[in-house]
């Protein structure tokens, strides 16, 4: 199978969510059976199936309650960059340009969407919509049943990374919004974030302020609000509807890698090695969660706990109140690149990633 090189562990952990007291986590189950470094994974919306897709070209889906592989995946031509699993299908995208949709009981390739030039770097499926990003400078918006491109996203001046959906009921009072068929929100390498009518394909904002590339975003729908993350060290926050800028948040020393956002709180992963917590409304910074050896790259909050993964290859598990670390993860090559929790039972997930050979502490 054509790909990069792969450093990345082949390993999946499944381990048990951080308790009250400190110390180190464990894990219940190892799925390894890809033969390439992991670069994704998804959660079926029920919890009971676990996607995963591969640097050896193909996806897998597991069984959450035992850690068995259910399916395997076979068709794409090169790694697979992303993957997304919903309750009756999951969809993959790759360094072949093109995305897969799967029959999630039988295995089967159902369809194939081709238009790319260049990598697939992200999918995202919402409101019977297939959207992507891709090194070809472009998003897209596909018919999730027919394969066809619906629209075209044209304008940005690199390759795009990140995208997010705002769907015309989630933009009450805004003019027209059933007419634009929703707004999709894009980043790119260019330093821009772009809002777009989904309908007409008409770019409707440039944000403009970032002075490097965009890696990161996510979006406050009821305040029309996104928050974008930046190689230039801040994150920023924008009116969507009308191109704004409304706040900068300074305090990271490094790129601004991953954003979550709970409850009005934003959380941010940085190569500075440490999490910030800000105040969504004033950009204020509250929290800082520090002991990581290397560049967080991946965060996810569930019941009250901070899970982070890091270049270090280790998973930590912090008191999203406090800030205090709970736990330890260990068990992991090199640096963790997804976390997923399976509710109802609050088990997290966590992958690593290609990256190129680097020393990680004990």
């Amino acid at each position: 199978m054509p790909g990069r090189p792969s450093l990345a562990g082949r390993s999946l952990l499944v381990s048990r969510p951080a308790g009250r007291m400190g110390g180190g986590g464990s894990a219940l189950r190892v799925c390894a059976d890809h033969r390439g470094g992991i670069n994704w994974l998804s959660l079926s919306p029920d919890g009971q199936r676990l996607l995963t897709g591969s640097e050896d070209g193909t996806a897998r889906l597991w069984s959450t309650a035992d850690g068995q592989c259910c399916a395997l995946l076979q068709g794409h031509e090169s790694y697979v960059t992303f993957c997304q699993l919903e309750d009756e299908a999951a969809f993959t995208c790759s360094a072949d340009h093109t995305i897969r949709k799967w029959d999630v009981r039988t295995g089967q390739c159902l369809q194939v969407f081709r238009g790319h030039t260049s990598i697939v770097n992200r999918i995202l499926v919402a409101n019977n919509q297939l959207f992507s990003s891709s090194y070809d400078r472009t998003a897209r918006a596909w018919s999730v049943d027919g394969g066809q491109v619906s629209q075209e996203f044209r304008g940005h001046r690199n390759c795009v990374l990140t995208l997010a959906y705002s769907a015309p009921w989630d933009l009450p009072g805004a003019p027209c919004a059933e007419e634009v068929g929703g707004l999709l929100v894009t980043g790119s390498t260019d330093g821009t974030a772009k809002v777009w009518q989904v309908a007409s394909g008409c770019c409707h904002q440039t944000l403009r302020g970032h002075t490097g590339a965009v890696l990161c975003l996510v979006l406050d729908t009821p305040s029309h609000t996104a928050f974008t993350g930046s190689t230039d060290t801040t994150i920023r926050a924008w009116d969507i509807l009308s191109g704004e800028q409304l706040r900068v948040f300074r305090e990271h020393q490094g790129s601004v890698i991953c954003l979550e956002l709970v409850n009005q709180h934003v959380y941010s992963g940085s190569a500075d090695r440490t999490v910030k917590c800000w105040l969504a409304d004033t950009g204020e910074c509250v929290r800082t969660f520090a002991a990581h050896r290397h560049s967080v790259s991946a965060l996810k909050y569930h019941a009250g706990t901070l899970f982070t993964g890091s270049g270090d290859a280790r998973a930590r598990a912090f008191d999203a109140q406090s800030g205090a670390l709970q736990r330890v993860f260990r068990g992991h090559a090199f640096v963790i690149n997804c976390i997923q929790s399976s509710a109802p039972w609050a088990l997290p997930f966590w992958l690593h990633h290609w990256v190129r050979e680097q020393e990680t502490d004990p």
